[in-house]
């Protein structure tokens, strides 16, 4: 069995083959059963599986990978990285079952990334008073109440969110569009080491990657897919805060937007989100704590399966039904993965389960036993 540092290597090279990509990845693991048995598979082997090309079977097996990520772990080991594979208990949860979820995650700072509460907080990187007094009260009013705050290190709202965290002692992560070595913007660098000191920052790229243009786009769905809802304070009709409150909507989070006067040019996009019906409007963390189901709310574990009458439904309502009744409640991603159905197909279970009375769905797109 290769040692804890070899499988590590072997996850990073994984993730460096550009053919290979995170979605296929993961569908070759769970083919062959884990990362060692992909490389200990013959290229001519691998060529047989559903979906892996003869060049793909040959760039797995090209020691410029294997040789590349030993040089990246050892980096991370002096650098003091930690590298989290999506099948580590350290992997983000909420993030794990989704479908174009990373492979991999780097890490610095603190190495927890599964809270009971997240919340992403991104917005216009022309930042006006009102938005930054809204970022302000939003951070102060969460104070005590265990919330661990998501953002991309940007100008204008995000920063200010990190500022405010920091200012009031309150963890906070930040998702980098590139590797650790390059911080952009770099004025914001000067950040990074109080962020850390209670929280981490985060990236799918290896220390030494530059940033990118097509990886900001991509850095959101990570901001989007590891938090509880988005809120998004301010934006224009497009940019990078809608282009993550559209991930949020598709991985069915919660989205909030801050309504503003309609002829600012920084109040269009969330007037929009919320004219759309894309988003809730966010006024204060009492409603958004609600809507969040927030509240001290203890979720109902002790129904008896005597109770529930499995004869009168399918083997999939079943499973689902168990789910529920082992973890209380779950979010409507985590049980699709935990059947291994889509979210579609397992949201129209839910419905009907709903509709007989069986479960009940709370907010958050979260469901329990009823």
């Amino acid at each position: 069995m290769p040692s804890t540092d070899q499988s590590k290597i072997l996850q990073i090279a994984l993730s460096l083959i550009p053919q290979l990509g995170d979605i296929r990845a993961r569908r070759l693991i769970s083919y062959l059963g884990s990362v060692d048995a992909i490389f200990a598979t013959s290229s001519r082997l691998l060529e047989k599986i559903p979906n892996i090309s003869a060049t793909i079977g040959k760039e797995i097996h090209h020691k410029m990978y294997l040789n590349r990520a030993e040089e990246i772990y050892n980096n991370c080991l002096k650098n003091q990285v930690f590298v989290n594979f999506y099948l580590d208990d350290r992997y983000p949860n909420r993030l794990k079952y989704l479908y174009d979820s990373p492979l991999l995650l780097y890490t610095k700072g603190m190495n927890e990334l599964n809270f009971s509460k997240m919340l992403a907080v991104v917005g216009t990187r022309k930042a006006t008073d009102y938005g930054k007094k809204i970022t302000k009260e939003l951070v102060a009013q969460s104070k005590g109440q265990n919330v661990v705050f998501v953002s991309g290190l940007a100008y204008g709202i995000d920063i200010h969110l990190h500022q405010c965290c920091i200012e009031n002692n309150i963890p906070n992560i930040a998702v980098l569009a590139g590797g650790f070595d390059f911080i952009y913007p770099y004025e914001h660098k000067k950040y990074i080491q109080q962020i850390m000191e209670c929280g981490a920052i985060i990236s799918e790229h290896p220390i030494h990657q530059k940033p990118d243009s097509r990886y900001f786009p991509l850095r959101n769905r990570i901001i989007a897919g590891m938090s509880d809802a988005t809120i998004v304070i301010e934006a224009a009709k497009k940019g990078g805060a809608l282009i993550t409150a559209e991930y949020a909507n598709n991985y069915h989070r919660e989205v909030f937007a801050v309504p503003g006067n309609v002829d600012k040019t920084f109040s269009q996009g969330c007037n929009l989100l919320i004219a759309k019906h894309q988003a809730n409007i966010y006024t204060d963390w009492e409603g958004l704590s609600q809507q969040l189901n927030w509240k001290g709310n203890v979720p109902n574990t002790k129904k008896s399966l005597i109770e529930l009458n499995y004869d009168r439904f399918t083997e999939i309502e079943s499973a689902v039904l168990a789910q529920l009744h082992q973890n209380g409640e779950l979010p409507l991603d985590e049980l699709a993965w935990k059947v291994q159905k889509s979210v579609p197909e397992i949201a129209v279970i839910m419905l009907n389960l709903e509709f007989q009375g069986v479960v009940k769905a709370i907010p958050g797109h979260r469901y329990k036993l009823n």
